[in-house]
C-alpha cells in the first residue's frame, strides 16, 4: 500500500488552465492630492548714515602741545532695540589736545577753528515680515475598459 502511495505522489495528473475572465466591463480609478504649503519669512533693512566722524582744525599764530586730534572711541546707540556701535572721539578734558597762542604776549593776529562732525547713526530701519501660504491640488482619473 505504501508502494501504491509513493507511486501517485511521484506520478502527476494532468491539469489543466481554464481561462480568466474578469467580471467588469469598465471602471475608473481616481487620486488626490492635496499640498499645503506655509513660508514665514522676516526681511530686516537698516540704512546708516555718516558711519566716520569728520574733524578738522586749522588756524595761524597758534601751536598745539602734542598731537592734533583727540583718541578714537566707540559710540554706542540704541534704536527699536537693536544695539548699534561706530567710532567717535574721546572729546573728554584729558584727552583732547590744547591750542595755545604761539606769541601771546606780540599781540599779533591768529586765527583757530576746531569742526567736530561725530558719527551718524541709523537713518531708516525697514522691516518686512509676511506669510505665504500656498495649496495645490492634483486630481487624476484613468478610465479602462476591457
Amino acid at each position: 500500500m505504501r508502494k501504491l502511495l509513493l507511486i501517485f505522489l511521484f506520478c502527476g495528473l494532468p491539469s489543466y488552465a481554464q481561462p480568466v475572465t474578469p467580471n467588469f466591463t469598465t471602471g475608473t480609478m481616481s487620486s488626490t492630492t492635496n499640498t499645503i504649503t506655509s513660508i514665514s519669512e522676516s526681511i530686516v533693512s537698516t540704512d546708516y548714515f555718516g558711519n566716520s566722524y569728520e574733524y578738522s582744525v586749522t588756524g595761524t599764530g597758534i601751536s598745539t602741545n602734542g598731537g592734533v586730534a583727540p583718541n578714537t572711541t566707540d559710540v554706542s546707540a540704541t534704536v527699536n532695540g537693536q544695539q548699534y556701535t561706530y567710532t567717535g572721539l574721546d572729546l573728554s578734558t584729558g584727552n583732547k589736545p590744547v591750542f595755545t597762542l604761539t606769541n601771546p604776549t606780540s599781540g599779533a593776529a591768529f586765527q583757530y577753528s576746531e569742526s567736530y562732525r561725530g558719527p551718524g547713526g541709523v537713518s531708516n530701519i525697514t522691516s518686512i515680515t509676511r506669510q505665504i501660504e500656498s495649496e495645490s491640488v492634483v486630481t487624476s482619473t484613468s478610465v479602462f475598459s476591457q
